[in-house]
């Protein structure tokens, strides 16, 4: 008998392809689990050739390993045979391991399919030496290599169904679950080489015509570990291109619902805003259309908010309104929506069991809100205003619910706040008449619906014009002419009031410069500003402007601001109404001894002029505080070193007692009427024909 030998190098070289081409195997079946569609075939045809290469590289270096006192080579055919079975096997392994389940039926099933291929593999390999006379096996070892190909057939089916996932710290058990089954299928390669036996004086058939020379061996290592290596680090990349998908595709979930948050919540409370509210509407009337039941719809408006926003800043208000937004929902249920729809007002949706269960859920919330808040260590007393509206009753859309919700609350508000009031009918009229208002206010600069009427102001010792007030007037297509008390609030609540007093700096300029080159340089034009203009950034441009548009010299104009706007952050009116007197524009503290000033900001202001309010020069005959008043004002401002005007004067005795305290100018109906440009100047020329005469 023949006695073999192995060359300790290859055999070593044999086992380690053995471990790489398990790693690689069980790599393989986590891309197949992952891969949907013609992807998961690509990668299974791809993993069968790399594994069955792997594995029948492992068996051909073990054969040339092995050493006979005799000339060795292997019949071509035969030897790609075994390799054509090997790749199938392979094929074999990763579709059953890609299946949902491995059952154990199924996994017996097909480790002896698998453990019948690698033995038919192997058996085929060594059928290629065609040893003369044949091989002889021993039927113990011959068995016992049949038994560790399907035992080890089992435990890699087994093993990589278990780490076909990618889990935690899963390259490091496949690590050692390739060692494992690497030795398995050494095992089974060398158990079946020691079943074989050679006759002496045995020869090899395949000698000369087969598979032999020098360098073989490193030809089919080189060739093995380049296949096994690209699959394995096409298999890395494709992970690690998986892994930077799935973080862009989580960034990219996170990001939507960031944004799907910011559309549908409010930004300051995270409460849902109109956009989502209207949803949450429309979903409940679905739902008491189907189930029955009801709900009410409560429109919350905070009395007293604008105040302690306007003496405490914009960052205490924001604060309080957190505050509210987290006390309105202690009480809410989770079937329940609390919204904030912009500035103070807020909508509560509450599920009801009866109707009358309202009434008890707008007390408890009217009550929660004239308790004090502390806000940045200040106690802050507030109130609220519920309207309420009940579906289904009051309105078939969500639309008509909240506008006739609306309408409810500002009942409740003219009713003496801190209340709710529930809708009726007649609310209605005054709703979509405020409604059309709005829209007809939207169209009316657009239309150039928008009047200036002017004033006239007279100096109080002369009686000759010094100038005039612009007041402004909007000339309705149906209502006809509306003074501003019907408009100035609706425009301030909607923003318009803006491009609104814009127009009225820039018309009130074009009219000055007429007037200015008509001779009468030493008038000035008065323009009022609202609290929200004031605050606007773009004012001192918008003023610039219109002077500079007009060629008009800055003196000739006089900017109005109420003493609770001025007052209202003293500091920042401060910057803003210096850099107009910078400019060389008139300032006037309009509606002065209304207010609450304090001395100490008044004495800084850069204000050239103080008017007296029309309330206290109306009852000046019949009230001696309202003439102690006046005399108060007139002194302080001829302290300051400002201008005295006084508004309101329709008597004779009131001018009198105006122009005795010592003030500069005087306006009021006795005087003039406020007028059309035209008609103005037509009442000054007839004023001057009198004098004259």
């Amino acid at each position: 008998m023949l006695i073999g030998s192995y060359s300790p190098v290859l055999a070593f070289i044999s086992l380690c392809v053995a471990i790489l081409a398990s790693y690689t195997a069980l790599d393989l079946t986590g891309r197949i689990a992952t891969a949907r569609g013609r992807a998961a075939y690509l990668w299974m045809a791809g993993g069968a050739l790399a594994m069955g290469v792997g594995i029948w590289s492992m068996h051909f270096i073990g054969m040339l390993a092995f050493k006979l006192p005799i000339a060795l080579a292997f019949d071509g055919p035969l030897t790609l045979l075994s390799l054509l079975i090997a790749i199938l096997s392979s094929g074999f392994a990763l579709w059953l391991v890609s299946q949902p389940r491995l059952p154990a039926l199924q996994l017996a099933l097909g480790a002896l399919v698998m453990g019948a291929g690698i033995s038919a593999m192997h058996y085929c390999g060594m059928a290629a030496l065609k040893m003369q006379p044949g091989i002889d096996y021993d039927p113990t070892l011959f068995g016992a290599s049949l038994a560790i190909a399907v035992g080890a057939s089992a435990a890699a089916l087994w093993i990589a169904f278990r780490l076909r996932r990618n889990t935690p710290y899963v390259r490091l058990a496949r690590s050692g679950a390739a060692v494992i089954m690497g030795l398995a299928i050494v095992g089974m390669h060398y158990t079946g080489m020691a079943a074989a036996n050679f006759s002496q004086g045995s020869f090899c058939g395949a000698l000369g015509s087969g598979l032999s020379g020098k360098g073989l061996d490193n030809l089919v290592l080189v060739t093995s570990l380049a296949v096994l290596s690209i699959a394995l680090l096409t298999s890395l990349l494709d992970a690690r291109l998986e892994a930077r998908t799935a973080v862009l595709a989580d960034s990219l979930s996170q990001a939507n619902q960031e944004l799907v948050q910011l559309a549908l919540h409010d930004t300051l409370t995270g409460l849902p805003n109109r956009v989502l509210l209207a949803d949450r509407i429309d979903q409940a009337m679905h739902k008491a259309t189907a189930e029955g039941g009801c709900f009410a719809l409560m429109f919350i408006d905070l009395d007293g908010f604008k105040p302690v926003n306007d003496a405490f800043g914009h960052h205490m208000g924001d604060q309080l309104l957190r505050e509210v937004a987290l006390r309105l929902r202690e009480d809410l249920r989770s079937q329940d929506t609390l919204a904030r729809i912009g500035g103070d007002e807020f909508v509560l949706l509450v599920q009801l069991a009866e109707p009358d269960d309202a009434l008890q859920v707008a007390s408890r919330q009217v009550s929660l809100m004239s308790l004090p808040f502390r806000v940045a260590g200040h106690d802050l007393l507030i109130s609220a205003s519920l309207g309420i509206v009940l579906y289904p009753g009051n309105g078939q859309t969500a639309e008509e619910l909240l506008m006739n919700a609306d309408a409810a609350m500002y009942h409740a508000k003219g009713a003496g706040k801190n209340g709710h009031s529930f809708f009726d009918a007649s609310m209605n009229n005054n709703a979509l008449k405020q409604l059309q208002l709005l829209q007809d206010l939207r169209q009316a600069l657009e239309q150039q619906q928008f009047r200036l009427y002017y004033q006239p102001k007279f100096d109080a010792l002369k009686g000759t014009p010094v100038g005039a007030e612009a007041l402004l007037r909007w000339e309705h297509p149906e209502e006809g002419l509306l003074l501003p008390d019907k408009f100035i609030t609706l425009a301030e609540k909607t923003g318009l009031i803006i491009p609104i007093g814009d127009w009225v700096l820039n018309e009130a300029c074009r009219q000055m410069r007429l007037w200015y080159e008509q001779g009468y340089q030493h008038w000035r034009i008065a323009v009022n500003l609202s609290a929200l203009q004031f605050c606007h950034a773009g004012l001192v441009d918008s003023v610039a402007g219109a002077l500079e548009r007009h060629q008009l010299p800055a003196n000739s104009l006089t900017l109005e601001i109420t003493e609770t706007t001025a007052m209202n952050d003293a500091d920042a009116s401060m910057a803003v109404l210096q850099q107009l007197s910078d400019m060389g524009v008139d300032l006037s503290i309009d509606d002065f001894g209304t207010g609450y000033s304090s001395l100490m900001y008044l004495k800084r202001l850069p204000a050239n002029e103080l008017k007296i309010d029309r309330g206290f020069v109306r009852d000046l005959e019949h009230d001696s505080d309202d003439a102690a008043i006046v005399s108060a004002i007139v002194a302080l401002g001829q302290a300051l070193g400002l201008r005295i005007v006084a508004e309101g004067v329709e008597t004779d005795m009131q001018q009198n007692f105006l122009t005795r305290l010592g003030c500069d100018s005087l306006q009021g109906y006795l005087l003039g009427h406020p007028l059309p440009a035209e008609r103005f100047m037509a009442d000054i020329d007839r004023l001057k024909q009198q004098a004259a005469s």
